[in-house]
């Protein structure tokens, strides 16, 4: 009796577990999780009562007693609970008292027990469902991988220039400090040949200091600059150029630059001064030319280490058919090519003035620097804009302020100027004894009848019209006075004494009376 109730007891555990420990096969099945996770499963309401109307409270003392709790059996647990009901079994078909099979002819146990051994291979609807959602999360992952990689080299790429110009900072920095705190690199001599350095208008002490660096006069600007700031005469400088020891120790850079023989190239050109030499008849002395002029600023060094450029050298680079060689303007080239004489052809194309050339440059090279500094001092007097009231181009205007300077003093030019307006207004001669002596290498103020009948291309006694070139080298007030003449009538005019007193006339005769005035004085006496 004991016996059959255990048993009874038991099995009734068992359905109690089969129905509360249900398992949906296929649920599982449809289940689609990329994770291998198993769900964990809990018990019910643990305040549910059970089915007999006990309480869970018991559930203590019977796991005091050595029961199994309650919760999901396993899969061995089920087979063991099985197997006295197999053994107590009446066959197919038994009752639940004769402790027959379960519902379906077999426990719950056996059909765990086979889905535990064999396992479950995916069904054909789950990797036609899983392989696109899989491909596609495959695809998304990638990106995002290549996009982490490339952020990940951008950064190293961003980092890697942070540290290249941090370090060139550093550098460029600790270079600044050496060179500001260490003393600058100097020559100690001895001193190498003369070079030529140039010092610009306006060149502050640290332009001259890069000068003479780039000219291998010093080993450093910085040397030179700071003998220069320490020696109070260096404002005394002027534009120019400068012969300076090469390789010299800075303080004597500077000692040689502020030395009265260190200036060369620098030329004064009086006005009225011709190209070439003359000799005046009275006094039998040499009156230089432009071209000696220039070749005696053309010398550097001293002793028989001085080089010089030489006046036929000046003269035959002044002869070349090629005028942009020589720097000849624009406005003034077809007449020049015209002239008779090309030994004169720059005749007035140096200016009067104080000049700057480079004396290491080759004697085209040195005439073309004072031509075209020459040619924008004109220009600068409005010479291109002249010639509305004159009817004179800008090279007949240079010509013309060449006479006016040989003829008159600075008081008389622009009565001077309207003579020469005014006679060729007429067509009269100009008659000036300036156009006869420019032809002669022996001059005098006064001419002979002999000098006067000689025709050449400047004599205007033998011609009318202006000489075929300026005979001078004009100031810029005798070209103000041509481009703006005083306004008269007057035609004729005669220096009366040696203090230079000039009588004007429109008259012929009151012109011959002055004339006489000028024999009585003595001035118009010829030396020949």
């Amino acid at each position: 009796m004991t016996d059959r109730w255990a048993r009874a007891e038991e099995r009734f555990r068992q359905r109690e577990a089969d129905r509360r420990y249900q398992r949906n096969d296929q649920a599982w099945e449809d289940y689609d999780d990329d994770t291998t996770v198993i769900p964990r499963y809990t018990d019910e309401d643990p305040d549910e009562p059970l089915p007999t109307g006990r309480s869970r409270r018991a559930a203590p003392q019977r796991a005091e007693q050595g029961e199994p709790r309650r919760g999901r059996p396993s899969s061995a647990q089920r087979a063991e609970d099985a197997e006295p009901r197999r053994s107590r079994g009446d066959g197919v078909g038994g009752g639940r008292a004769g402790g027959g099979p379960s519902r379906s002819g077999r426990t719950r146990s056996e059909r765990g027990g086979s889905r535990a051994e064999e396992p479950r291979s995916e069904s054909r609807s789950e990797r036609q469902r899983s392989a696109p959602s899989r491909g596609r999360r495959s695809r998304a992952a990638s990106r995002k991988a290549a996009e982490r990689k490339k952020r990940r080299r951008n950064l190293w790429l961003i980092g890697a220039m942070f540290v290249v110009l941090f370090v060139g900072a550093a550098v460029f920095a600790g270079m600044k400090l050496v060179k500001m705190f260490g003393a600058p690199e100097d020559f100690a001599g001895p001193v190498g040949p003369l070079v030529v350095v140039q010092v610009h208008p306006g060149d502050t002490s640290n332009q001259i200091a890069d000068a003479m660096q780039k000219k291998g006069v010093v080993a450093s600007s910085e040397a030179f600059f700071q003998a220069a700031v320490r020696n109070s005469n260096m404002n005394s400088v002027q534009p120019g150029y400068y012969a300076i020891p090469s390789h010299s120790p800075s303080v004597q850079a500077v000692t040689a630059l502020l030395g009265k023989d260190s200036r060369v190239g620098n030329l004064v050109v009086a006005e009225g001064r011709l190209l070439h030499d003359q000799q005046d008849v009275n006094t039998g002395n040499r009156k230089d030319g432009i071209y000696r002029k220039i070749a005696d600023a053309s010398c550097v060094g001293t002793g028989t280490n001085k080089k010089c450029i030489t006046y036929e050298q000046l003269d035959a680079a002044g002869a070349s058919a090629d005028l942009n060689v020589l720097g000849v303007p624009s406005w003034a080239e077809q007449r020049v090519r015209d002239v008779p004489d090309r030994t004169r052809q720059l005749e007035g194309l140096i200016a009067a003035g104080t000049w700057d050339f480079d004396p290491s440059g080759t004697p085209e090279q040195i005439l073309q620097q004072l031509v075209s500094a020459s040619a924008r001092s004109y220009e600068s007097t409005g010479l291109l804009q002249s010639g509305a009231e004159t009817k004179l181009n800008p090279y007949q205007t240079l010509i013309a302020a060449s006479l006016v300077e040989r003829e008159a003093l600075p008081q008389d030019m622009g009565k001077v100027a309207r003579v020469i307006v005014n006679r060729l207004e007429v067509n009269q001669p100009l008659q000036f004894d300036s156009t006869v002596n420019y032809a002669l290498d022996r001059t005098e103020v006064a001419t002979t009848d002999a000098d006067r009948a000689k025709r050449t291309p400047w004599n205007t006694y033998a011609m009318p019209g202006l000489p075929a070139t300026p005979i001078s080298a004009p100031s810029l007030n005798a070209l103000r006075a041509v481009e703006n003449p005083e306004a008269g009538t007057w035609l004729y005019f005669v220096t009366v004494d040696k203090q230079g007193t000039t009588l004007f006339t429109e008259s012929y005769s009151e012109h011959l009376r002055n004339i006489e005035k000028a024999r009585q004085s003595g001035i118009l006496d010829s030396g020949r």
